[in-house]
């Protein structure tokens, strides 16, 4: 997807500001860029858009060697969001959100559905569409900065440092609401941040840089439990590391695998059946080869008797859901802070093959965040087998 390839950038007066970096990103990563000031981080993202060009080296996306693409164009296929948000004061938010498919000539009519589309997403009511950004608070404004980089549907999102003057409560905020809609939708996001807790919360990777060079590119786990030199120690700090426990438990290894799905052409009448001989009172809805598509449940069926015929007809298409290779304890605060009573969980392909459920966690959820390895074990197998 991205891909730098001896990448050096030398700035004016012979500052070597990056050093032959290599790296690759793969489509729909999280990736976070971290380290001290004047590292490289933000430098390597902005070359991304060619912001900054390098001064040795190639960047490719898609295979694609960017310095053959037009700046203009290659910037108005990738999303940016920055610190101070850059909202635009005197638009409206509803301007501001669908600024890019102005610029791309999208009609007015697309435009005013994808605002609405983005108001919903960050749980913001739709009459601030027409109100200007100095009537939002900072935080209201920093989630329009985000969904404006998903508006224009643009698969590359960069950050910097977007959440880093804001109050810790409002951070945690956007941080779970980024992560989300990250996984939901799929979107590459390059992060680059000085926080090393935002990006062990948020990255699947994480680059660390120091004075131009990486110093380490791995995951969360095995920069935890596998710094590179002291540098990476003292950037993660003792704590951290005190903290890290070796568990590996994978979301697949405590999944139950009778999750109940049915397809999207099936009557309204074969769901009510199903979901009578199961005991259940939501159904995943799947395609054929089991790619998820959604959820109904009993409540939307009740609703819409009548006046609907298909479960394709009220399939609800925003659910959350893992992957079964994911960190368990990556994803247990986030289901119980969500009050969640069930969430799919999916292979590489967006199949689903399993489901976790709050009944099934809740042996496990002390052991795995707290426990020592052997009890871990012990309250998964115990988990799986009291399912």
């Amino acid at each position: 997807m991205i891909e730098f390839q001896e990448v050096t950038k030398i700035y004016k007066g012979g500052k070597m500001a990056v050093e032959d970096v290599n790296l690759s990103f793969e489509r729909g990563e999280f990736i976070c860029f971290i380290g001290t000031s004047g590292s490289g981080k933000t430098t390597c993202m902005r070359m991304i858009n060619r912001m900054n060009e390098p001064t040795k080296g190639k960047i490719l996306i898609d295979n694609q060697d960017i310095q053959e693409l037009n700046p203009v164009e290659l910037r108005r296929k990738i999303g940016y969001v920055i610190q101070n948000i850059g909202l635009i004061p005197h638009m409206t938010i509803r301007e501001n959100i669908t600024l890019v498919q102005r610029l791309l000539k999208v009609d007015e009519n697309t435009r005013n559905q994808t605002a609405e589309k983005m108001i919903d997403l960050v749980e913001l009511p739709r009459e601030m569409l027409d109100r200007y950004p100095s009537e939002l608070s900072g935080g209201q404004q920093q989630r329009i900065g985000v969904v404006r980089a998903l508006a224009a549907d643009q698969d590359i999102i960069l950050m910097d440092e977007p959440f880093g003057a804001l109050d810790p409560i409002t951070r945690d905020a956007l941080q779970d609401l980024v992560k989300d809609l990250q996984e939901r939708l799929g979107k590459t996001i390059v992060f680059v941040t000085h926080d090393m807790d935002e990006a062990l919360k948020l990255a699947n990777r994480i680059v660390i840089m120091s004075h131009g060079k990486v110093i380490q590119f791995d995951t969360p786990e095995a920069i935890l439990h596998h710094p590179a030199n002291e540098f990476v120690e003292e950037l993660i700090g003792e704590e951290r590391l005190l903290q890290a426990k070796p568990d590996t438990t994978t979301v697949g290894e405590v999944m139950l695998n009778h999750a109940i799905t049915i397809t999207p052409e099936k009557s309204l009448r074969e769901a009510i059946k199903l979901m009578r001989e199961k005991r259940v009172d939501t159904l995943l809805v799947t395609d054929d080869s089991q790619v998820l598509k959604g959820f109904v449940d009993v409540e939307t069926m009740d609703k819409m008797r009548g006046k609907a015929t298909s479960v394709g007809d009220i399939l609800n298409p925003q659910v959350f859901y893992v992957n079964q290779k994911t960190q368990l304890r990556h994803v247990l605060q986030r289901i119980l802070k969500r009050g969640l009573k069930y969430v799919p969980v999916v292979d590489d392909q967006n199949r689903v093959i399993g489901i976790l459920t709050r009944a099934s966690l809740v042996d496990i959820v002390y052991d795995v965040l707290w426990g020592d390895e052997q009890t871990i074990s012990e309250a998964v197998e115990s988990a799986k087998e009291g399912a």
